[in-house]
């Protein structure tokens, strides 16, 4: 199983094809997904520190060009592990003050 490591947080092993934003959630980093893993809120964007991630989806590039968001960045409800990555979330239940939001979908 491929390794996913988050920023000031460790290193945890999730099964391949998982949504980021879940196995983030499901080892304890309280990452925000406000409108529950849809893509449209970009609250549980991730910087990309290592590792590789398939191409931005059209979902992910127009959520960016509405909220003017870096493109070294990705939404971690639009990606899956298929890999060794190192990530580091950029909003989280703690530096925001706010709640989670719904559990995205597998």
């Amino acid at each position: 199983m491929p390794y996913v490591t988050v920023y000031d947080r460790g290193t945890f092993e999730v099964e391949m094809g998982k949504k980021v934003v879940l196995a983030l959630e499901d080892n304890g980093v309280n990452i925000l997904h406000r409108c529950g893993g849809k893509g449209k809120c970009t609250t549980c964007r991730v910087e990309v520190l290592a590792g590789d991630f398939l191409e931005i989806s059209n979902e992910e590039k127009k959520s960016f060009e509405e909220n003017g968001i870096e493109d070294q960045l990705r939404l971690s409800c639009q990606i899956y592990v298929n890999g060794d990555i190192a990530i580091r979330p950029i909003l989280t239940v703690e530096s925001s003050g706010l709640a989670s939001g719904p559990r995205p979908a597998d």
